[in-house]
C-alpha cells in the first residue's frame, strides 16, 4: 500500500470504508458523466454577465441535479452521520476502542468522532487537519492563501533547480507567467488530444499536482507545454483531480460527495451580487486564485438539501491523546489550521511537518513517519508542538 508504511502493516489489520454518500456506501449522484465535463470546464471566474449567468446556472443546476437523482439520502450524509457509522464499524470488528488515521476532510471526521465518543477514542492520528470552528468566508480566505504559498514554493523550486525558469526570472515573474497563460485560456481554450482544455480545467489542472511535492516535474511539463499551445498536459492533470478516467467515465463520485457533504455540514453562502464586495481580500490572500475562491463563497446556494443535526462545539472531552499533524506549506489544509485544532481538542497534541504538498505522513520525512508509527503501534506520545 502507498498510504501506510511498514511498521503499520505489520502491527494492524488496516480497515477502509466509504463514508455514507461515497465510494460504494450509496455514493451520492447528481450529474452525469457529460455534465461533470462541462462543470469542471466551467469558468470559476466569471467576468462578464453571460459568464456571470452560466456561473449561476451551474451552482443552482448541480443542487438541483443532486435533490433530483440521490432523494432523500442527500440530508443524512453529514459527517455526524458519518462518525456515528465509524462507531458502528468499531462495535462491528468487535473492538474496545479506535485506533485511526485520518487525513484530510478525515481529520474532521475523527475530530468528530473524538466529541461524539471520547471514551471510545483510542490511538488518533488526524493529517493535514481542518480547524473545524471556522466559518465559510475564512477557511475560504485560508486555503486561497494556501494555494499561493504552495504555488509560490513551486515556482521558486523552478528558479532554484534550473538556470532558467521557463516561467521567469523571478517569483512573480514566474506568477505572472501563470496568470497571463490563464487569461489567455479564458479567451482561447487550447486543443487537448479531441476534447478542449477550457479555463476551469486549466485551474484545476494547475491546483492538483500542488497536492504532493512529487507531482511538480509534471505541472512543469505541463505548463510549458500549455504555454507551446498545447493543452493535452494540463487537461490530464485535471482529470486526475476530478477522477475522470481516460475512457470518460469517473472513477469515483467525489467532486459530488464533497458537494453534498461540505454544503450539509455548512449550507452557507453569499449572493451572487455579494461576491464583488469580496474579492479585494481575496486578491490580498492570494493575488493567483483568490477571485475563484471569492466566487466559491457562493458554491452552496443551490443546495436544497437540510440536516437535522444539531452543529457541534468539537472538544473532545475526554479523549486518549490525539495526534494532529499540519505541514507548512500545505495548499489545502493550511499549518494554522492544524495549530487550531490541536488547540481546540482536549487531548490533542501538535506536530509540524516542515515541507510542501498535502498532508505530512508518508511524505518522505523519517522523522515524522517514526513519531505516528511510534504512536499508533506503541502508544509513545511526542511532546506538543515536535517540530519535524
Amino acid at each position: 500500500s502507498l498510504v501506510f508504511r511498514a511498521p503499520l502493516l505489520d502491527a494492524f489489520d488496516v480497515v477502509g470504508f466509504d463514508p455514507r454518500g461515497t465510494g460504494r456506501s450509496a455514493p451520492v449522484d447528481c450529474l452525469t458523466d457529460e455534465e461533470l465535463d462541462a462543470y469542471v470546464a466551467g469558468d470559476p471566474d466569471p467576468d462578464t454577465p453571460a459568464e456571470v449567468a452560466d456561473y449561476k446556472a451551474s451552482v443552482f443546476g448541480f443542487g438541483a441535479a443532486c435533490a433530483a437523482h440521490t432523494g432523500a439520502l442527500l440530508d443524512h450524509v453529514s459527517t455526524i452521520e458519518a462518525a456515528r457509522d465509524m462507531d458502528v464499524l468499531r462495535s462491528a470488528l468487535g473492538e474496545e476502542k479506535l485506533t485511526y488515521l485520518g487525513a484530510s476532510y478525515g481529520t474532521k471526521l475523527g475530530a468528530t468522532y473524538a466529541e461524539l465518543f471520547p471514551d471510545k477514542v483510542g490511538r488518533f492520528v488526524l493529517d493535514g487537519a481542518v480547524d473545524v470552528s471556522l466559518d465559510l468566508e475564512t477557511m475560504s480566505l485560508d486555503q486561497a492563501a494556501g494555494f499561493e504559498t504552495a504555488l509560490r514554493a513551486y515556482v521558486q523550486n523552478c528558479l532554484d533547480s534550473t538556470d532558467n525558469c521557463f516561467l521567469g526570472d523571478t517569483v512573480d515573474e514566474g506568477l505572472a507567467t501563470i496568470t497571463g497563460l490563464l487569461a489567455d485560456i479564458e479567451e482561447q481554450p487550447l486543443p487537448a488530444g479531441d476534447r478542449e482544455l477550457a479555463i476551469g480545467n486549466a485551474f484545476y489542472g494547475i491546483v492538483a499536482p500542488l497536492y504532493n511535492r512529487d507531482y511538480w516535474f509534471l505541472l512543469s511539463t505541463a505548463l510549458s507545454s500549455a504555454l507551446e499551445g498545447k493543452g493535452s498536459a494540463l487537461m490530464q492533470l485535471s482529470d486526475l483531480y476530478s477522477s475522470r478516467g481516460t475512457d470518460g467515465t469517473y472513477d469515483n463520485n467525489s467532486m459530488e460527495a464533497i458537494y453534498a457533504i461540505n454544503c450539509l455540514d455548512d449550507p452557507s453562502s453569499i449572493p451572487f451580487g455579494e461576491v464583488a464586495a469580496e474579492i479585494p481580500a481575496f486578491e490580498e490572500a492570494s493575488p493567483t486564485f483568490g477571485d475563484v475562491f471569492a466566487w466559491g463563497l457562493t458554491g452552496c446556494r443551490g443546495s436544497k438539501a437540510r440536516s437535522s443535526e444539531k452543529p457541534l462545539d468539537i472538544r473532545g472531552e475526554g479523549a486518549a491523546p490525539i495526534l494532529v499533524l499540519g505541514t507548512t506549506r500545505d495548499p489545502a489544509t493550511p499549518m494554522k489550521w492544524a495549530v487550531a485544532l490541536a488547540d481546540q481538542l482536549d487531548s490533542g497534541v501538535l506536530v509540524e511537518r516542515d515541507g510542501d504538498g498535502h498532508t505530512a505522513y508518508n511524505s518522505g520525512n523519517e522523522c515524522i513517519d517514526t513519531t505516528v508509527e511510534d504512536y499508533l503501534v506503541d502508544g509513545t506520545v511526542p511532546d506538543d508542538g515536535t517540530r519535524c
